[in-house]
């Protein structure tokens, strides 16, 4: 399958019994000490592409038992709810959202570290769709017979902290997923200024076109991430949490077909526990 697919092929694809179709949008509101996150699932409710059903990052495939938002659960939790919504090892999955992509490639790469391949983020998301004028449904759907599947981890696609901290003595190339602005420490929305020392900054919301919410041509994308992918060596992107990361992340493996790419699952929430931690601007 694909890593990326349009809406036409979804379209043309609908209701093959092994395809299954998850809206994974969050929504992030600013709250004390940063943002509070929140489930979509109203809004999926309300209006969303048939036969889909709605994947709860902020609850469902979050680890109950970590201080942090949107920290990778369980094999055993991730199986479950893979399970419950009827996904077998041997299901097809694309994935969209309404927020510029980002949250579907979380789901992605989640997908992925859990040794899933039969995967597809969907071009547009909720806005090609909704803009193309295709068939929206409302209410629940259809529930599936409960799925089996297998995890089988790729540790290597997520790094920890310490693996982030040996990577500043230029051993591996860091990408900041989040804006110029906090990048640069004017954007003060995770509490202290900057970036993790040596980062690149490759925001994600710019890796989309603004109204489609398409990807970028192939080309364009290969020149945002010319200096990060000309260095040959291995990448680690972060953001503050982990969801814009795999954005990065997303298009430098499924799209420009690089082969040594990890996700700071962390990322600066976890980072910026320690206040001994370096950050530069």
């Amino acid at each position: 399958m694909q890593s990326l697919v349009s809406t036409s092929w979804l379209e043309e694809n609908i209701d093959d019994t092994d395809l299954k179709i998850l809206e994974c949008t969050v929504a992030l509101k600013p709250g004390d000490g940063g943002f509070v996150a929140e489930s979509m699932f109203d809004d999926w409710y309300q209006n969303h592409i048939p036969n889909s059903q709605y994947v709860d990052l902020t609850n469902d495939l979050s680890d109950p038992t970590s201080s942090l938002r949107f920290t990778m659960p369980s094999e055993n939790r991730f199986a479950e709810v893979m399970e419950a919504l009827g996904i077998s090892s041997d299901s097809r999955v694309v994935l969209y959202d309404r927020r510029m992509t980002m949250w579907a490639t979380r789901v992605w790469w989640m997908l992925k570290f859990f040794g899933f391949d039969q995967c597809a983020v969907l071009d547009g998301g909720w806005r090609t769709w909704s803009n193309e004028g295709r068939k929206i449904s409302h209410g629940n759907e259809k529930l599936h017979a409960p799925g089996k599947f297998d995890c089988v981890l790729r540790p290597e696609m997520i790094v920890s902290t310490k693996e982030v901290e040996a990577s500043l003595t230029g051993a591996a190339c860091l990408v900041n997923s989040l804006s110029p602005e906090n990048h640069d420490g004017t954007d003060l929305s995770y509490g202290t200024a900057g970036h993790i020392p040596g980062a690149s900054n490759v925001y994600a919301v710019k890796l989309v076109d603004s109204q489609s919410h398409k990807f970028l041509p192939i080309v364009e994308l290969k020149q945002i991430f010319s200096s990060i992918t000309e260095s040959k060596k291995p990448i680690i992107t972060y953001c503050g949490g982990g969801i814009a990361a795999t954005s990065d992340a997303f298009v430098l493996t499924a799209l420009l077909g690089e082969n040594d790419v990890a996700v700071y699952d962390g990322s600066l929430s976890e980072w910026l526990l320690d206040p001994a931690r370096p950050m530069e601007v």
